[in-house]
């Protein structure tokens, strides 16, 4: 995000988000407004990628005002936690690329979305992540991440997730999920271990 199209919103209440920045993200999957949330714990910063038109939104991904009605179609949503070595360095061990671009691709093709991509411990994957930190395998709280839905307008959804824990939690914080889609990429042999793993321990809906 560079500095010139970098604005500061302040937060109107400590369970709001603060808006940071925001720009134009032009992406081999479609054009996107990407925002920097903060949030007043220590670990709480998202980066959000926006699609077209929110329903309830006051921002839309050219980063103007919204006109006219709401979209009677919910948003596709991705919740995605940070993976260093999946994201970045391209491990096979897990399906995190795979499924943060299968994610993008289906936000990108979809008439309005919202990828939010959050922080994770130390750049391992979910399961390493937390029992590493004497957690539950999936210990993830989802406040912030209705908070920043919430303040984008994005109240109700389509959430693209294979873990109906996540779809607990964004419906307890008040996030109307009409539905969830599953996001599960092609399995390889190296991932299928992991994957085992998190239908096992975390129960996510995984065809494995």
């Amino acid at each position: 995000m560079s500095s010139s199209a970098t604005t500061t919103k302040p937060a109107t209440s400590e369970s709001t988000p603060e808006q940071v920045a925001k720009a134009a993200l032009p992406t081999k999957f479609g054009r996107f407004a990407i925002y920097g949330f903060r949030g007043a714990g220590p670990n709480e910063e998202a980066v959000a990628l926006v699609r077209g038109k929110l329903p309830a939104a006051s921002v839309n991904a050219s980063g103007g005002k919204k006109k006219g009605s709401a979209s009677k179609k919910a948003p596709l949503v991705r919740v995605h936690s940070q993976c260093l070595t999946g994201d970045v360095l391209t491990s096979l061990r897990c399906d995190c690329r795979a499924q943060l671009e299968l994610a993008l691709r289906k936000i990108g093709k979809a008439e309005s979305g919202v990828l939010l991509y959050l922080p994770q411990d130390g750049g391992m994957d979910t399961v390493e992540a937390n029992e590493s930190l004497g957690f539950a395998a999936d210990a993830r709280d989802y406040d912030f991440s209705a908070q920043i839905l919430k303040a984008l307008g994005a109240t109700r959804i389509r959430l693209l997730s294979n873990n109906p824990e996540k779809v607990r939690q964004l419906e307890s914080a008040g996030i109307e999920v009409v539905e969830r889609v599953p996001c599960q990429p092609r399995i390889s042999k190296i991932s299928r271990a992991y994957l085992k793993t998190k239908k096992k321990k975390m129960g996510h809906l995984l065809d494995v």
